[in-house]
């Protein structure tokens, strides 16, 4: 199945197609499928939604440039390792090589989230987001981040945003109420 008749299945075809389709599309596909993807997650089928979520980050993990792709994993593997820095530096060489590459902007982010260096990690998820709006976890990990620096409104704001793009994300439904809580108690900024 091409990558054509895979976005034309996932867009008439019956469940069973449907979910042959995003298979398909995690195989061979890369993040310009993101459109014809991104309305399964709110698909009333769980599973095809959580397909679907699978199918993107697939997607979204390959630039299209061998040699930004062995770079990106240098960074994958610089953050299994926890070596933040590591991560940072190399996710930085990709950006530098293939600045479109969203997910190169977004691992940046992760990795100087979890550096706790959070305003740096705001401007890459900014980055992220204008590449690819669909990003949800993007949005997310803004989100975490304005948290960490107390910044609760636009906490809440990146997380509605995150829900309005994959509503069942059970973790950022919390974060959003727990928000919420602080912005109620008048703690937010």
């Amino acid at each position: 199945m091409t990558v054509d008749d895979a976005l034309e299945r996932l867009r008439t075809g019956p469940p069973a197609e449907r979910q042959a389709a995003l298979e398909r599309l995690a195989e061979v596909a890369d993040a310009r499928v993101t459109v014809a993807v991104a309305p399964c997650l709110h698909d009333p089928d769980p599973g095809l939604a959580a397909l679907a979520e699978a199918t993107l980050w697939r997607v979204w993990g390959r630039s299209g440039e061998p040699a930004v792709d062995a770079l990106f994993a240098v960074g994958l593997r610089r953050m299994e390792q926890q070596d933040w820095l590591g991560a940072v530096s190399a996710f930085t060489q990709v950006i530098e090589a293939a600045p479109s590459f969203a997910e190169g902007w977004n691992k940046r982010a992760t990795a100087r989230y979890l550096a706790e260096h959070y305003a740096s990690a705001i401007a890459d998820c900014e980055e992220v987001v204008r590449r690819n709006p669909y990003h949800f976890g993007a949005l997310s990990g803004q989100g975490l981040c304005h948290v960490a620096l107390g910044q609760y409104r636009e906490a809440a704001r990146c997380f509605r945003r995150a829900l309005d793009v994959h509503p069942r994300l059970q973790g950022v439904r919390e974060n959003l109420a727990r928000v919420q809580q602080h912005l109620v108690r008048g703690n937010g900024h």
